[in-house]
């Protein structure tokens, strides 16, 4: 389980993210939705120890990801599409990131056909398409069998039949029983692929609910989202569950 407790973070005059309290449980896809600007990636930052807070604590297991022994066999990640050299292939980038955690070579074999790069992977990941880099993203999230993962924005540069697949993909990771926590500012992708939703705005929570509890009533969801995330809304320990 993720779990955030009062996480704070603050640039300057400015809060990115402003006591945030959530609990993000396994065997669940969990949607982490907002508009751009509202705290998602920094949040993301903290947990993974990129970002150091100002104030609170993420947990992954009960424990700050700093302290995880083996980092990338407990938690995977995708955050930034061009965290590789662009002159090494997808096979040599994973390859190197396999060793550093004891993750077994046949491992980077898996993922490579798990996210459909087999055919592409002795190529330099530099010349690679944004669909593919993303694919070679989730790869890298998927290396060390972890039992937490955590994508920011996985749908982007994909091609429809990309968007089911990483769908599909997260729904069978969850079904394992795995923690799957996925930040979008898409509502309507994000509901055919979360179970739960967290909404923030401006660095707070607004709402930990589902996919029908936010719909319900006479609002489509992109409304139900837009009068949730209004700068004009008063969402002060709003929840609509």
């Amino acid at each position: 389980m993720i779990e955030l407790r009062e996480l704070t973070k603050r640039y300057g005059n400015r809060t990115a993210v402003d006591r945030l309290t959530v609990r993000v449980r396994p065997g669940v896809v969990t949607g982490f939705l907002g508009p751009n600007g509202s705290g998602k990636s920094t949040t993301m930052r903290m947990i993974l120890g990129l970002d150091a807070p100002d104030h609170g604590e993420a947990l992954v297991g009960g424990v700050p990801y700093r302290d995880l022994t083996w980092p990338l066999r407990t938690v995977g990640a995708l955050l930034d599409t061009g965290a590789f050299h662009p002159g090494r292939s997808a096979r040599a980038h994973l390859s190197a990131l396999a060793l550093s955690n004891d993750i077994p070579g046949a491992r980077v074999e898996r993922v490579l056909r798990v996210v459909g790069l087999a055919d592409a992977a002795s190529r330099r990941a530099g010349t690679y398409s944004l669909g593919m880099r993303q694919r070679l993203g989730v790869a890298v999230a998927l290396l060390g069998d972890p039992a937490v993962l955590l994508l920011d924005e996985p749908v982007n540069g994909l091609d429809p039949e990309g968007i089911r697949w990483i769908r599909d993909l997260l729904r069978g990771l969850a079904a394992e029983g795995r923690t799957v926590f996925v930040s979008s500012h898409l509502i309507a992708e994000t509901a055919l692929t979360a179970d739960r939703l967290v909404v923030i705005g401006r660095g707070r929570l607004l709402a930990e609910t589902t996919v029908a509890e936010l719909a319900a009533g006479d609002d489509t969801l992109e409304d139900a989202f837009f009068r949730l995330t209004s700068p004009a809304t008063d969402y002060r320990g709003t929840d609509v569950r």
